[in-house]
């Protein structure tokens, strides 16, 4: 008799479990103990940024962050009207300073000249970025001469509405985290007025003692499913796909391009319908490991375009079961070691043509 193929997605298709990621989302803000500015880049990571912020509407977050003001547009287009702040520094131009104002953007400040910018255009609420060893954009916290013009143009300005800064290694290095911590606070004495709002806590930062959350917290990966220094989340995606084909291999037949792997006994090859073009790591090919059933089984060979192939021994397996790279026995963080980078990489780089199918709070 016939075997059917299972009701649903027929190659592959993200698994996203929204209470988990409200739960994930919950449990962030009891250790922050302040409202979360919960961070939705990168289409929420790769997950949908349209359906994460509805899902975390029920937290009653302040705001979303952004990294771009195309995507800010996209979260107003979507009904989003809390405030949104673009996390890249905003650039010194008229073109920058109209994408950020047409949408209702606040923009974060880097560099007296964008300051400048923005009030020419007209001003509005906007966040003070302070580097306090990123090194990556921001006021750094001991060049004495831009701060000296910062704390110029901000006097008496009412449409301050936050500083922040961000940690580098909050979830390796506690002592530099404090110390980071520090240049900040010694910075936020500077000045003659503070904002409303003062943020440091990324993911990684939110067990550091409480009084680092200040106003608000900027939960990124956490909420996703990703680690984060000591904190452990809920899974909230899995990457899914189906078996397309199964050939049994003696031993001395080899798999996939370049005749790299050579299986030394008989054993099963079953092929995945996924690839590098949505967003398997071709480093994975060789090293990665699949649920399949019940069982956890090798990637064997190199990852192709559209397909990669494992190695399902005796193990039992029919066209059309299901097969799961991440969010299951094999986790984000574990299949991100494995291909040699983070859950970050791993979650972002999940092409559109992977289906994402959600499940509700």
């Amino acid at each position: 008799m016939t075997k059917l193929i299972p009701e649903g997605p027929e190659r592959a298709w993200l698994d996203v479990d929204l209470g988990a990621l409200v739960r994930n989302a919950r449990r962030f803000q009891d250790l922050s103990r302040v409202p979360l500015l919960p961070m939705v880049k990168a289409n929420a990571y790769g997950l949908g940024a349209a359906a994460v912020v509805r899902a975390l509407e029920s937290v009653e977050p302040w705001g979303y962050g952004v990294a771009t003001a195309p995507e800010g547009a996209e979260l107003r287009a979507q009904g989003v009207t809390r405030p949104v702040v673009v996390f890249t520094p905003l650039v010194p131009s008229a073109a920058a300073t109209d994408a950020m104002r047409s949408h209702a953007l606040r923009p974060v400040i880097g560099d007296p000249p964008a300051l400048q910018a923005w009030t020419a255009s007209g001003g509005g609420p906007f966040h003070v970025e302070i580097d306090t060893g990123m090194s990556r954009s921001g006021f750094r916290w001991h060049d004495s001469a831009a701060l000296s013009s910062l704390r110029t143009q901000l006097f008496a300005r009412t449409d301050w509405e936050g500083v922040f800064t961000h940690f580098h290694s909050a979830e390796s290095d506690r002592a530099s985290t404090i110390e980071q911590l520090v240049r900040f606070r010694a910075v936020l004495d500077g000045f003659d007025q503070q904002p409303a709002l003062v943020h440091v806590a990324n993911s990684a930062a939110a067990e550091l003692p409480s009084h680092t959350g200040m106003d608000l917290a900027r939960p990124g990966i956490f909420l996703y499913g990703g680690v984060a220094g000591a904190l452990e989340p809920e899974p909230v995606a899995k990457l899914c796909t189906r078996v397309v084909a199964l050939r049994r291999l003696r031993p001395g037949d080899t798999v996939s391009y370049g005749a790299e792997a050579e299986v030394e006994a008989e054993t099963t090859i079953a092929t995945l319908a996924i690839g590098y073009a949505d967003g398997v790591p071709r480093a994975l090919g060789g090293t990665g490991l699949v649920e399949l059933g019940t069982a956890v089984v090798p990637i064997v060979g190199r990852v192709t375009m559209d397909m990669l192939m494992v190695d399902v021994a005796d193990t039992p397996v029919g066209i059309g079961d299901q097969a799961t790279l991440f969010g299951g026995l094999v986790s984000l963080d574990q299949q991100a070691e494995l291909a040699g980078t983070i859950s970050y990489e791993l979650l972002t780089r999940v092409t559109p043509r992977v289906e994402r199918i959600y499940r509700d709070p």
